[in-house]
């Protein structure tokens, strides 16, 4: 008879029951409330609020009991004459004035940044990154440096005393921020996406349009209010590049109520209030794109 050979079966490793989760100890797995950090929440709630309150409240105060009251009482007897008088004194002309100055500096500004930035991203050429460090050049320039020589061109153009003497100055300031912010958006466009297209037959136009476009949207939206925050509360161009009350903008219609010997504080403040209005309502209508814009890039 044959003899059969046995092969060794290896023993049957033994699988240790599972040992049930060790309880954590005391303070430990547990997420530890932050008392330090909620104050200090707190505190910077109320250093916001406390002037918006201080603003709102004083606006509706006449000028006799605004030095008679406590500041931070609500008033006793509450008016809207601050109101009627902010309006009574051409405040519709100067609200016309800031929003023509805001839209024409911030649309083409806009225009010619996503563009910019475009082409900057998807170009390689070598005149487009010099391009961009020119662009970056502008970021270290300050405004303040440039008002002379912004001044002798804008009188060399004929264009001092006008509205375009605003928007022109405006829109050059915030191409460069602007530019330096899409482009950075831009960049995380998947390039396969601008691939495809390319394959279907898209030119740049159509992929800047169709593709660059809605991909940047928050990051278009957050440049667009970054921009009219800064025109719409610009003082310092207002001031030297314009002169008769036909072209005067929302904050320099503040030294319509300051008299002689005295300021009309209440009426300065409800001027302030009627000003802050349609920026609040361009926050209420694109909450959702200025956040998606702002925290973009946080969680990589």
């Amino acid at each position: 008879m044959a003899s059969t050979t046995q092969i060794p079966v290896p023993p049957a490793t033994r699988v240790a029951p599972s040992s049930k989760p060790s309880k954590p100890g005391r303070g430990r797995g547990r997420a530890r409330p932050n008392f330090l950090g909620g104050l200090g929440g707190w505190v910077w709630l109320a250093v916001i609020i406390v002037p918006i309150y201080y603003v709102v409240v004083t606006s509706l105060k006449n000028q006799a009991g605004f030095f008679t009251s406590n500041p931070l009482l609500p008033p006793t007897e509450p008016t809207l004459d601050n109101y009627k008088l902010v309006l009574e004194n051409d405040f519709a002309m100067y609200f016309v004035n800031s929003l023509l100055v805001t839209v024409g500096s911030v649309v083409p500004a806009l225009l010619v940044s996503f563009m910019a930035a475009y082409a900057i991203v998807r170009g390689k050429s070598r005149f487009l990154g010099w391009t961009n460090k020119l662009f970056l050049l502008g970021l270290a320039i300050p405004l303040h440096a440039t008002i002379i020589p912004i001044y002798w061109m804008i009188t060399k153009a004929h264009l001092y005393d006008t509205l375009l003497a605003l928007i022109l100055p405006s829109i050059a300031f915030a191409i460069p921020i602007s530019v330096l912010i899409l482009s950075n958006f831009m960049r995380d466009v998947p390039n396969e996406l601008f691939e495809s297209m390319r394959l279907d037959g898209c030119s740049d136009w159509a992929m800047m349009w169709r593709l660059a476009l809605p991909m940047t949207r928050p990051a278009v939206v957050t440049v667009g209010i970054y921009n009219a925050l800064g025109v719409w509360n610009g003082f310092l161009f207002p001031l030297i590049l314009t002169q008769s009350p036909s072209t005067r903008v929302l904050p320099l219609s503040l030294w319509t109520f300051q008299g002689e010997f005295s300021v009309n504080i209440p009426a300065v403040l409800a001027s302030v209030v009627l000003a802050t209005l349609p920026l609040l309502v361009i926050y209420v209508v694109a909450r959702r794109q200025l956040i998606s814009g702002l925290t973009a890039g946080f969680s990589k």
